[in-house]
């Protein structure tokens, strides 16, 4: 009794465990006769019911939009939950394309207060935003009612967003605000360059955000990093068409936090108007900072500007000129930048005459202009620069002070 009682045990244990890891996997496909979603029709409710039964669960699930193109109106998905959660696009969501079909707020698709969410599948965002760039009159009426974001995710906590794709969105593709320790991979996004104001990953106020292998092609920069930003890494993006690649704009608002800790190597810039950048706004309501920023092993292609710190920065017209930035740059570096550029001012660093540029250094810089507007050449003021490796015309021959 007691050896065939020995032999079962294993048995059963195995079975347990067994049952217990074909629950965690149990897809909710929102095609099933559960939650009624088909392809071609709204899915809006079908994705919400699985969102609020993924989220009670006390095992991971999975959320499953299967391949062929769905309809969806546009929600936040709101945690906290409590266990992981994947959620695998396969086919495409299309958002309305009249904006006021949308949610009222300014997102199409949200996540709020998620930890563990898998964002997976080779899917499709589709922002259906050719319309709203048309309609699109920000850059001369102030008063311009926001467009809808694609992606928005807020206070996202160790996430993943993987092998996805964003398109045409009406505003931002994606925008991460208070999200610590998130990894995106393999994502792309895909918008003409005449779409207007569609930063292609915006982050704001996040710890720990990881960008490799990803594809960006927009009408706005690639990635832009606002205030708050801490201990970013991006790798390996090929950007363009958009503006480049960007810290800021900063310094426009009170109560803006310092950025520090930004890392951008191996990435290729493609006619992009300008490179890699940090822009803020004159006139700065109160001191900040932006430090150890640092852009390493980049490729330039046909780009416009391809280094530039522009502490002048004011678009539409919209600042005081004369009254200098008080965000204080400091150690930051542009290491073995190579390629072709279609502005003769190759290097542009135009520093806060209130607050000058510290610990800025350029080493292995090899720009050629590729038109016929004069000699390629560079531009410094306020900013003493340390030069490695740096050919005459582009290591800033005044070296010094005012331009």
């Amino acid at each position: 009794m007691g050896l065939k009682l020995k032999n079962v045990l294993p048995m059963f244990v195995f079975l347990l465990l067994a049952s217990t890891a074909k629950a965690q996997s149990a897809a909710l496909d929102v095609t099933s006769a559960k939650y009624g979603g088909k392809p071609g029709s709204d899915i809006t409710q079908a994705l919400e019911k699985a969102w609020t039964d993924a989220c009670a669960s006390t095992t991971p699930s999975k959320i499953v939009v299967p391949k062929g193109t769905f309809k969806f109106v546009g929600t936040t998905f709101k945690g906290p939950c409590k266990a992981a959660i994947e959620f695998q696009l396969q086919g495409t969501l299309q958002a309305p394309v009249d904006g006021s079909q949308l949610p009222k707020d300014d997102t199409w698709i949200g996540f709020d207060h998620v930890d563990g969410l898998t964002l997976s599948g080779g899917g499709t965002f589709d922002g259906q935003g050719a319309q709203s760039w048309k309609n699109n009159d920000c850059n001369k009426n102030r008063q311009c009612k926001s467009k809808h974001i694609n992606l928005r995710f807020h206070a996202l906590t160790n996430s993943k967003i993987l092998d996805v794709t964003s398109k045409d969105s009406k505003n931002f593709h994606v925008n991460l605000q208070k999200c610590e320790k998130v990894e995106i991979n393999g994502f792309t996004v895909s918008a003409p360059k005449e779409s207007m104001n569609t930063d292609g990953i915006h982050i704001g106020r996040s710890t720990g955000i990881n960008i490799t292998d990803t594809t960006i092609g927009t009408g706005d920069d690639c990635i832009s990093i606002g205030d708050g930003t801490k201990d970013l890494t991006v790798t390996n993006v090929a950007c363009g068409p958009g503006h480049g690649i960007a810290i800021g704009s900063l310094g426009r608002y009170p109560e803006e936090e310092p950025v520090s800790g930004i890392n951008i190597k191996k990435c290729t810039l493609t006619d992009t108007t300008n490179g890699v950048r940090i822009k803020t706004w004159p006139a700065s309501p109160k001191d900040s900072t932006a430090s150890d920023i640092h852009f390493e092993d980049i490729t330039m292609v046909n780009v416009g500007n391809p280094i530039l710190i522009d502490q002048e920065y004011c678009p539409w017209n919209e600042c005081k000129k004369g009254v200098p930035s008080k965000v204080k740059i400091s150690n930051v570096s542009f290491k073995n930048i190579k390629g072709t550029c279609t502005d003769p001012v190759a290097v542009k660093l135009v520093c806060s005459q209130g607050l000058p540029c510290e610990n800025v250094e350029l080493s292995d810089i090899d720009l050629k202009y590729t038109g016929d507007k004069g000699p390629i050449t560079s531009v410094c003021s306020n900013v003493k620069p340390t030069m490695n490796r740096v050919a005459q015309p582009l290591a800033c021959a005044t070296g010094a002070a005012a331009a």
